[in-house]
């Protein structure tokens, strides 16, 4: 099956692009490649553009004889989502009514759709089942819930079937080395303080000592992005044997706060990560985990490599590697 994968340049498109070619799909990426690279592009065709071109899409469906898309493409950092919340509103979710114009247009009815627990806001219940409420509290968040919800009219109209995976924390790299995390500006936990280990940050901050945990750290849901490609995988076979639409959460069901990411980052590297204390971000939760109980059974889904410890490992070979490369290509070209 030839399956469009909208943003397939970036961190878990480019996993799971690896996953849909080993499954033996063919895997075309389009990507603006403005938070994307070129080289994470491996498994199939790569389509320079952005989802507002309407005539590029049209010619992407026509040419290529597209039978179904995971939605990937979207703008995803919070606090840049706080300062400029048109770009976040126009790109996330026009750029998405783009994108299922023209499946409507082109006749394709599947499409599995990369969303977050960033729709439930500030939690009232850990673990959050998907029938927790959706309270946004940024326009990154608010801009995937709107697009949840174009999906279900859109599927209530225009009988298109879908998929809404709402990831906790994605994390980890690729076992066999070949892609993994890359994001400027980093703002997840883990490269960042492997980075701190390798003194390519001076230090890494701390956000919140006082949380009512048991360390006073946050805690999180970490999601190996090998695990995640797989649910995308299972959620299209779902879609394509007739199931009905559905959201459902991507998560392990176990919370690690920052301390104990930041031990085992130490444990597994061999290195201190210097770190400072800081006050809490506001709209930081103290805990988010997810309830990951329906994808469980509606996918047939258990993660394989999300202990912290894998997670970690994965990571840090990834940055290891791609830091020598980096050293290396200086070297040559200083």
């Amino acid at each position: 099956m030839r399956v469009l994968v909208t943003g397939g340049a970036g961190y878990i498109g480019s996993h799971t692009a690896k996953r849909l070619a080993a499954a033996g799909h063919e895997p075309l990426v389009v990507d603006n490649l403005r938070y994307g690279h070129s080289w994470a592009v491996r498994w199939g065709p790569l389509i320079e553009m952005d989802l507002n071109d309407r005539d590029g899409l049209d010619t992407v469906f026509r040419k290529y004889r597209i039978e179904a898309v995971i939605h990937f493409a979207a703008y995803a950092y919070v606090g840049e989502s706080m300062r400029q919340p048109a770009e976040y509103f126009r790109n996330n979710v026009v750029n998405s009514m783009n994108l299922l114009d023209a499946m409507r247009s082109y006749g394709v009815g599947h499409i599995v759709f990369s969303s977050t627990c960033a729709t439930y806001g500030d939690p009232a219940t850990v673990p959050i089942a998907e029938d927790h409420p959706q309270r946004p509290v940024s326009p990154y968040g608010e801009s995937k819930l709107m697009v949840e919800r174009l999906l279900a009219w859109y599927g209530r109209a225009y009988g298109l079937a879908w998929t809404a995976l709402r990831y906790f924390n994605a994390a980890g790299a690729d076992p066999e080395g070949q892609i993994g995390e890359v994001h400027d500006p980093e703002t997840h936990l883990i490269p960042r303080a492997i980075a701190a280990a390798f003194d390519d940050l001076p230090e890494l901050e701390l956000f919140g000592t006082d949380y009512p945990t048991p360390d006073g750290s946050a805690i999180r849901d970490y999601i190996h992005v090998t695990d995640l490609a797989e649910a995308h995988l299972e959620a299209l076979t779902r879609l394509q044997s007739g199931a009905p639409s559905i959201a459902l959460n991507l998560g392990t069901g176990h919370g690690h706060s920052v301390r104990e990411v930041i031990a085992m980052v130490q444990d597994v590297g061999g290195r201190k990560v210097p770190f400072r204390e800081s006050p809490r971000r506001s709209g930081d939760p103290p805990m988010l985990v997810a309830n990951a109980q329906l994808a469980a059974r509606e996918l047939r889904w258990t993660p394989r490599y999300s202990s912290l410890r894998h997670v970690v490992e994965t990571a840090w070979n990834w940055y290891t590697a791609s830091r020598g490369a980096s050293v290396a290509e200086s070297a040559l070209h200083p």
